[in-house]
């Protein structure tokens, strides 16, 4: 019996498959997803062959069109579990941090305080739903919708090294930006929505911050591009890997990047459009229940993303200089978006919620022109020629450091 659900579950190499769509590069969430696949199709076309000797539907069940659309249909799983328990982790990071900052001891539920989260998601969903009966409901519904899946796509299109993507395009990261620029819109549709002036001062105050700092960002993206010669993140990378992390020579860039990534996420200092303080919660006051926690995951992937982005433009992603990429690339690239997430909670401990004046005024008054200002250093560096990266990395004892790495 064994030897009859080995010949239906093999185990086979996913790239051998004909339907394959990544050619020759290794897909380490679409390979999961297809061993998932081989053993739960694989196991229920052997129970249907020992029911019902040669019939078609266990051919069907793992024939090579069946296994590349299901295994793409786990893929895409694997990556959102992943990425939902990084945020879980940021979260967790985030509780012990601040508690540590604030001389107490922070959540102690479960292993480290870890299942916390876990408790608090579940008292989130049981708690009531309620809609205001004047709301406009198609506005109040579609506005979170857009909101939480757009920072749930954009999540899932990080990729966390070579082998672990959806897909490798071309314009990664104004893909990525424009699907960032969807928030501002929806946020302000939903404070409307609402039939609330907290609501909807809330909504005015996050669209107006997240425009004025998105352009600062986007220039930040567009100079970074222009280093690298291109919009792929894994070409952005492997620039870096070539030559030297660009929070070096663009550290101005960086800076203003993670002042700009802050504000986006709605963090304190930059936390306005919700002030509980002023205006109860901002343009998330009448969502409740199981609504309100996702909107507070929404925040949370954005703000993996930021980092997630930091990391793939200034630290050179999941690539460390001299050594390459390492047996797991993917550890090395989550251990940088979590240091640069304790950067947001330092922040977050250290500093006091602004006005709205003193906002926009950082955005259009300084990130605005520093941002320029890293453009033009930028382009001077392309117009003088490369930088002189032979001599500085030739200064760096690259053998010192590979004989001390286990992997070499």
């Amino acid at each position: 019996m064994l030897d009859g659900l080995l010949n239906w579950v093999s185990f086979s190499n996913p790239m051998d498959n004909p339907f394959y769509a990544y050619g020759d590069v290794y897909n380490l969430p679409y390979d999961i997803g297809y061993k998932i696949w081989e053993l739960i199709g694989g196991t229920l076309a052997w129970l249907l062959n020992l029911l019902f000797p040669d019939n078609g539907v266990s051919s069907f069940l793992v024939s090579d069109a069946v296994m590349n659309a299901l295994a793409i249909v786990l893929m895409a799983v694997v990556i959102f579990a992943v990425a939902f328990i990084i945020n879980l982790t940021m979260i967790w990071e985030e509780r012990k941090v601040l508690g540590r900052m604030m001389d107490r001891r922070a959540t102690r539920i479960g292993p480290l305080g870890y299942f916390q989260n876990l408790s608090d998601g579940l008292k989130t969903f049981l708690k009531e739903n309620i809609m205001p009966a004047k709301a406009d409901k198609m506005g109040y519904m579609w506005a979170l919708s857009i909101v939480i899946g757009s920072s749930v796509l954009i999540a899932c299109m990080i990729p966390l090294s070579d082998r672990w993507f959806i897909v490798d395009y071309g314009t990664g990261l104004l893909i990525i930006f424009a699907l960032f620029a969807i928030a501002p819109f929806t946020i302000l549709v939903a404070g409307w929505a609402q039939n609330n002036k907290y609501s909807l001062i809330g909504g005015m105050r996050a669209a107006a911050q997240l425009i004025s700092y998105e352009v600062p960002m986007l220039i930040v993206f567009a100079s970074v591009a222009l280093m690298a010669g291109s919009f792929n993140i894994n070409e952005i990378v492997h620039a870096q890997a070539e030559t030297m992390w660009y929070i070096l020579p663009l550290f101005l860039g960086f800076v203003v990047f993670m002042v700009a990534a802050i504000a986006e996420a709605e963090r304190i200092p930059f936390d306005l459009p919700e002030a509980e303080a002023e205006l109860v919660e901002g343009w998330q006051t009448e969502y409740s229940g199981m609504k309100w926690g996702l909107i507070m995951l929404g925040d949370y992937f954005r703000g993996y993303v930021a980092c997630a982005l930091g990391a793939i433009m200034f630290l050179g992603g999941w690539m460390l200089p001299g050594i390459g990429a390492g047996p797991v690339p993917e550890l090395v690239f989550l251990l940088k978006v979590f240091l640069l997430f304790f950067i947001f909670i330092w922040v977050r401990a250290a500093h006091c919620r602004v006005r709205t004046d003193q906002i926009l005024n950082i955005g259009w008054k300084i990130l605005l022109p520093l941002s320029v200002i890293n453009l033009i250093i930028v382009i001077l560096i392309k117009m003088t020629g490369d930088m002189p990266w032979d001599m500085v990395i030739g200064l760096i004892p690259w053998d010192s450091i590979r004989g001390v790495i286990p992997w070499q």
